[in-house]
């Protein structure tokens, strides 16, 4: 396998009339050019050319040659890579146990943390380079973020987040023999700059506040020194373990989810009144008057009273955003942020039914927050207002 000559390569040139022409030729020179570079790094490698004698040889000389396929973006090149006898030479053209160029590997990286499987991801790159990609192969490429999510996890966080924004997405993974039901729990935060980020994923079967302790104790480690406020859904256990790492948060729960967890019974005769005198409750412009407008729905409906006790029970939850401008208000007293944001991670998780093990719901979760990050260019709307007014609120906190 011998490179075109000059006079052979404009002969070529010559012939070709059309793109695919212009194509089918890189594909043609792709395995000669690369066998010439692999020739040339053992002869620079050895210190004296093929079929070259003298004192340097007595050193170390070839050995042969090892078949090789390499899947490329032109197809598969068919390559024999030079041996030397004392196993020292290490090829940069084609590394060693490389059978997959590293720009295919990126495309087929990328391919995979956009939910595609790998029988799409197969018939992708053999439509387009003709290269066969197998699952097991799908999945080594893929192992290689590995290390690099495992940075990620691990990497060191901003000393204050404004707000954080804490849920869960349930997935179904394999555990041995069976089959169990395990949530990805995500914490979005935003910085002091106004910018989104995914502080880390954890993928567990357990709840309670010695998960969510362990959690917040993690970010704590990682440099989190204050949280404003913490936004929640109502996850059992989270609030004790909010106030035993972070005592100063102050705890806001989704008042959309409340909303929804009381009206969930209410017979549909009477649920549009219903809301109509519920939305009383959080549209109040002080909690004094949202307490009024919650006495109000109970005395209006008796009926239904028992659905409102858990207002009563939570309203230190669920009250805070009161206290708090239009503007941040809008952002705290619902946790629709990170649900969008686990909208997105669905999309792309939809495709796979049942996850092999932990780490590839957690590789795949990677790759997809990867690539929603890189849209979060801009920080959250209205921010510099509403870092004002932080600083307002938290002086001791926000220095402007």
């Amino acid at each position: 396998m011998k490179p075109l000559s000059y006079e052979a390569y404009q002969e070529k040139i010559k012939g070709l009339k059309t793109l695919g022409d212009v194509t089918n030729f890189a594909k043609e020179l792709i395995a000669p050019t690369l066998q010439a570079m692999l020739e040339a790094e053992m002869e620079n490698h050895l210190g004296y050319p093929k079929h070259g004698s003298g004192p340097e040889k007595r050193g170390n000389a070839r050995n042969g040659h090892s078949q090789k396929k390499l899947k490329t973006n032109f197809g598969t090149a068919q390559l024999v890579v030079p041996r030397d006898r004392k196993g020292e030479f290490e090829p940069i053209a084609v590394k060693k146990y490389e059978t997959v160029e590293s720009d295919v590997e990126e495309k087929i990286i990328s391919m995979y943390g956009k939910g595609m499987t790998t029988r799409d991801i197969n018939g992708h790159m053999r439509d387009l380079y003709g290269v066969d990609i197998s699952p097991t192969m799908v999945s080594s490429i893929t192992d290689k973020v590995l290390p690099l999510l495992q940075q990620w996890q691990n990497r060191p966080l901003a000393s204050l987040y404004t707000i954080i924004y804490l849920d869960g997405v349930h997935f179904k993974v394999r555990e041995g023999a069976k089959i169990v039901s395990k949530c990805a729990y995500i914490i979005l935060g935003i910085t002091q700059e106004g910018m989104k980020e995914i502080v880390g994923i954890w993928i567990s079967e357990a709840e309670g506040s010695k998960f969510w302790m362990g959690i917040l104790n993690e970010i704590k480690q990682r440099g989190v020194k204050d949280i404003l406020i913490c936004c929640i859904d109502g996850l059992s256990g989270f609030p004790e373990a909010i106030e035993a790492v972070f005592p100063e948060a102050q705890i806001q729960q989704c008042i959309v989810h409340q909303i929804r967890n009381t009206t969930k019974y209410i017979p549909y005769k009477d649920k549009k009144a219903f809301c109509k005198d519920l939305k009383k409750v959080y549209t109040a412009t002080t909690e004094e008057a949202g307490l009024a407008a919650l006495m109000e729905v109970e005395r209006d409906w008796p009926q239904y009273k028992p659905y409102l006790e858990s207002w009563n029970r939570k309203w230190a939850l669920l009250s805070p955003f009161y206290n708090y401008p239009a503007e941040i208000r809008r952002i705290i007293y619902t946790t629709n942020t990170i649900e969008s944001l686990n909208r997105q991670f669905r999309k792309v998780t939809k495709t796979t039914s049942i996850f092999p093990h932990d780490e590839s719901l957690k590789k795949l979760l990677w790759l997809a927050q990867r690539d929603i990050s890189k849209k979060w260019t801009m920080p959250v709307r209205n921010w510099s207002q509403m870092l004002i007014q932080f600083s307002i609120l938290f002086p001791e906190k926000i220095k402007l």
